[in-house]
């Protein structure tokens, strides 16, 4: 599955705004926005999303 459809998954599973995704992910408040129009994020960015996105659901699940 491409990243910008696992973050939207998430963002609509956590209410999360997109812009704070991106600035508590890679500290980018446009990161989203850039992803949904065309932007390919590298293998480092794409590994610290994925674990960014791991951990929120660990710390936040029950």
């Amino acid at each position: 599955m491409p990243l910008i459809r696992k973050i939207e998954k998430f963002l609509r599973e956590t209410d999360m705004a997109w812009t704070k995704f991106g600035r508590l992910s890679v500290s980018d408040p446009r990161f989203v926005d850039d992803l949904r129009n065309g932007r390919e994020p590298g293998q480092s960015v794409s590994q610290r999303v994925e674990d960014f996105m791991s951990e929120w659901r660990a710390e936040h699940a029950g």
